[in-house]
């Protein structure tokens, strides 16, 4: 089978497509014939070095496709299933053995396209805003990179449960991209002060939470804008990791909560993944949300895929296109 893999870390020119076996699934893991990978920030991490992995590094951490083998233990799935998964390594590739309690079945109004572009980022908006911090009607949140693809499903997911959302994005044309989407509000924060701007939206009372992904360029500014007891989710570092810092500085802001959450810690159990997954798909079947392709790339193309990505060139999301 064909597969993506990265042999030293470095650019996306490290990106190689190389033969490997089809796996052989273990006891609790399942064989899925893969349609579509989605291309995440967190592959990025991976291949150049910042998380730590194995060599060959194998890429790709979600997918939708069709489960061909399951092992004698597994109760999850069965062979024939349309399933989708996140946070197991190895999805650019044609087919991949994934443990089953991570699958989670496509309904049947969703295609693979839809179910791999919404998987990671879907569940991931969708626990942002309705645990780490359950948004509820009236209040504020600031979302930076609000035109990405995780970024535009928290806008949508936010509004749905009836918050004001502010939204940050590095150019004019995403600023334009973040008010379609729904955002109250939309700031361009290469030409204009977020903090400004938030504080004269909000009247100087501040944000009940900001959902950060960019990391280092706008965590310091975003603990500036949250109400006294309000809440910073760093839940990404596309700019880079933030700086060490002081608890103190929490206590001087107004005795802020921090977190820094991880999607795994909230699909915990598989039932839980169940009830987060079947209620994202059930979001897009019914309209409430929209899943943004940005892009479109066959298993050869990965390289650009990514070279995309970093360059911040696209709104939406970028999947690999695995077979028809």
């Amino acid at each position: 089978m064909k597969r993506l893999v990265v042999v030293e870390p470095g650019g996306p020119e490290r990106i190689v497509l190389d033969e490997a076996p089809v796996p052989v699934p273990g006891p609790k893991d399942a064989l899925v014939a893969i349609h579509v990978s989605g291309v995440n920030f967190i592959d990025v991490y991976f291949r150049t070095g910042l998380y730590a992995s194995d060599r060959p590094i194998v890429l790709g951490s979600e997918g939708a496709g069709v489960v061909e083998r399951v092992g004698d233990e597994v109760t999850e799935v069965e062979p024939g299933d349309r399933v989708v998964f996140a946070m197991h390594r190895g999805s650019h590739a044609e087919y991949v053995a994934v443990p089953s309690r991570l699958l989670a079945k496509i309904p049947d109004d969703v295609d693979f396209r839809t179910a791999g572009a919404a998987m990671l980022q879907g569940t991931t908006a969708h626990y942002l805003t309705h645990s780490t911090f359950p948004l509820q009607a009236g209040q504020t949140c600031l979302v930076h990179a609000a035109a990405g693809g995780a970024g535009g499903l928290v806008v949508q997911m936010a509004k749905g449960r009836g918050a004001r959302v502010i939204g940050t994005a590095g150019t004019d044309a995403k600023v334009t991209e973040v008010r379609a989407l729904g955002a109250d509000h939309a700031i361009n924060y290469a030409t204009e002060d977020f903090e400004d701007e938030v504080r004269t939206i909000t009247g100087g009372h501040g944000v009940d939470v900001v959902y950060d992904s960019v990391g280092r360029a706008t965590f310091d500014k975003g603990l500036k804008v949250i109400r006294p007891r309000g809440m910073m989710v760093l839940f990404g570092q596309s700019s880079g990791p933030v700086e060490p810092m002081s608890p103190t500085v929490l206590n001087t802001r107004g005795s802020l909560f921090l977190t820094r959450p991880n999607l795994a810690h909230y699909v915990a159990t598989h039932d839980e993944l169940t009830w987060r997954v079947n209620d994202v798909m059930r979001q897009i079947a019914s309209g409430q949300v929209t899943i943004r392709i940005g892009g479109e790339y066959s298993l050869d193309e990965a390289a650009g895929a990514y070279r995309d990505l970093e360059g911040r060139k696209t709104t939406g999301k970028l999947v690999l296109k695995v077979r028809s």
